[in-house]
């Protein structure tokens, strides 16, 4: 049991954006550092959207789901970005974050979703299409930080989405280390 334990993998499938997009990102991160709050600015290398995440799961379904994810049948598609807003927990500024749309991101949720059911994956009840930009511990105006947050403008930048990943996240001192699985092109079927 304990070694069965021990080669479990946090894993998740996600799409990974552009340079230009990861540029907003941090400009984005830069006014919101203006701000005092207690809390960290996710990693850019660490942006992404998670589509599903699965926990943690044994080497065996990790190549089953490997496996059903090759059968999702898709063209690339465009996506933007669309606001910025916040989580919150228990009226708490929790998560800092910015919404993708395009209607190709819920479809491509939405494929995931049902080929992982198959092998007995709940589907998402709800998905939101968003990248964790911060994540706040304590900040002592919170109705100030909610009209700062709001009050920052995106760029408008429209951006291709050509594939999707399974990845796994190991978890370090310094923040979560995330390692690309497996790629999946868009549009090569």
């Amino acid at each position: 049991m304990v070694e069965e334990e021990k080669n479990l993998h946090r894993s998740f499938v996600a799409v990974d954006f552009p340079d230009e997009v990861i540029k907003e990102v941090a400009r984005v991160q830069e006014v919101l550092g203006n701000l005092k709050f207690t809390g960290k600015m996710t990693e850019l290398e660490n942006i992404h959207v998670t589509l599903k995440f699965l926990g943690e799961i044994g080497l065996d379904k990790l190549k089953e789901v490997s496996r059903r994810l090759k059968e999702i049948k898709m063209t690339e598609f465009e996506a933007r970005l669309e606001k910025i807003g916040i989580f919150h927990f228990k009226r708490d500024p929790r998560i800092v974050w910015i919404k993708v749309g395009g209607k190709g991101i819920f479809e491509l949720q939405k494929k995931v979703d049902d080929v992982l059911e198959e092998i007995r994956f709940k589907k998402e009840e709800r998905f939101m299409s968003h990248m964790t930009i911060a994540r706040v511990k304590y900040v002592k105006d919170k109705k100030g930080f909610g009209e700062y947050v709001k009050g920052i403008k995106l760029k408008d930048i429209r951006f291709k989405i050509d594939r999707f990943k399974l990845k796994t996240s190991g978890l370090r001192d310094i923040g979560p280390l995330y390692s690309d699985l497996k790629v999946y092109r868009l549009g090569q079927f």
